[in-house]
């Protein structure tokens, strides 16, 4: 096991790769859905919080096998059983899901654990076998091996009862800090050897995922309509759901993150960091959507707009912030990001009384005008599509 040439020919993700992130699918959609059922229940402020801590530790846990497998992917036998374990943890994150919106961390916390044992072995593996990199792939082994001890420990005292309420959130986001430095830490001793147009792609295939919980609530629209006759607010909204998330796919595909991330490796950090925001907006779209569905046919435009919206315009924001650091002339101009923002923001107060179909098309149409203000923009020496990743 020893790094991976940074410039390899035709990297691109392997079917391993893609078989674990379908064991993602099910923790994404597991707190989708009770994100989903928390806002139709008028639960979401409380629904919130649970949904930022579970959905950071499945990100948090796919980022840092994607980034391990980019420097150090052998694809032998004890590096797929190692995966293998780590889909194991994965699953029972997602089994505890439910609990953990009602308080109980305890499936969430052992799930993590077990895809931290097995991130812990491939690193001292790396450490062992790959004498220029053992120094980092050590630090990497105590950095999460700590974190873990720690997390496991705020159980316990939460179990015991010395932690409850905001201090638990504040623990919590203690411990995130932690999470996010030891990277930063590792690192400074000798970087490890990702591709990045190979880490472009990941990213690009895990937006994929999340946009499918749009889809699944777009299905159920149409389910609906074909069992219970036609309704045109139904079709209204998932018409306008399709269109809407394959605009802010459009959107985020012509952010050229390959050639900028091959350019400034040094500032992966806040490319890769950001992409939390951009992620959790876009799974807590797809609850907004669910929302927007189950509502259809009512005056509710106010509620169940504004939850399709707040996520619509939290990603088209982080959208341009997360990619600011590394693409230095994006094609989407900041301020049609931030100008579709606005308007997306405003559309529930636009078309309150006209029902959810109605504010969806709204955001829809800003989306669709988006990317079509994009496209339409002469890029001057830039052919169309310049910038992205070829594989």
């Amino acid at each position: 096991m020893t790094g991976r040439a940074v410039d390899e020919a035709h990297r691109q993700a392997t079917q391993l790769e893609l078989l674990f992130d379908l064991t993602f699918v099910v923790a994404v959609a597991a707190v989708v859905a009770q994100l989903g059922h928390g806002v139709v229940d008028g639960h979401a402020v409380d629904s919130v919080g649970p949904f930022l801590q579970v959905f950071f530790a499945i990100w948090w846990a796919w980022m840092n096998f994607t980034w391990f497998a980019s420097s150090y992917d052998t694809d032998d036998v004890p590096y797929r059983l190692l995966a293998l374990l780590q889909m194991g943890g994965v699953l029972v994150l997602a089994a505890g899901v439910p609990a953990a919106f009602a308080g109980d961390y305890r499936a969430v916390t052992l799930g993590y654990l077990v895809m931290r044992v097995g991130l812990v072995v491939l690193w001292l593996r790396a450490a062992r076998e790959d004498p220029q990199g053992r120094r980092t792939a050590r630090r990497y082994a105590a950095g999460v091996s700590a974190t873990e001890v720690a997390w496991l420990l705020r159980l316990l005292l939460a179990e015991l009862g010395v932690l409850s309420g905001s201090a638990l959130v504040v623990v919590f986001a203690a411990l995130v800090v932690a999470e996010l430095a030891v990277p930063v830490w590792a690192e400074r001793s000798r970087g490890t050897s990702w591709h990045p147009h190979h880490i472009a792609e990941r990213y690009a295939l895990f937006t994929i995922i999340l946009l499918g919980e749009s889809v699944l609530a777009v299905s159920t629209g149409i389910a609906d309509v074909l069992a219970s006759g036609l309704r045109w607010s139904l079709v209204v909204v998932a018409g306008s759901g399709l269109v809407l998330l394959f605009a802010l796919w459009w959107l985020y595909e012509l952010e050229p993150s390959a050639d900028g991330l091959s350019t400034r490796r040094g500032r992966s950090f806040l490319w890769g960091y950001g992409h939390y925001g951009v992620f959790a907006a876009l799974a807590a779209l797809g609850a907004g959507l669910e929302v927007a569905v189950r509502r259809a046919g009512t005056p509710d435009g106010l509620g169940a707009g504004y939850a399709v919206a707040v996520p619509a315009a939290v990603f088209l924001v982080l959208l341009w912030v997360s990619h600011s650091p590394v693409v230095p002339r994006s094609r989407v101009r900041p301020s049609t990001l931030l100008g579709a923002a606005v308007l997306v923001l405003l559309a529930p107060v636009a078309g309150a009384g006209a029902g959810p179909g109605v504010v969806v098309g709204l955001i829809a149409t800003v989306a669709v005008a988006a990317v079509a203000v994009t496209v339409a923009r002469p890029t001057g020496r830039s052919a169309p599509g310049r910038g992205r990743a070829r594989y």
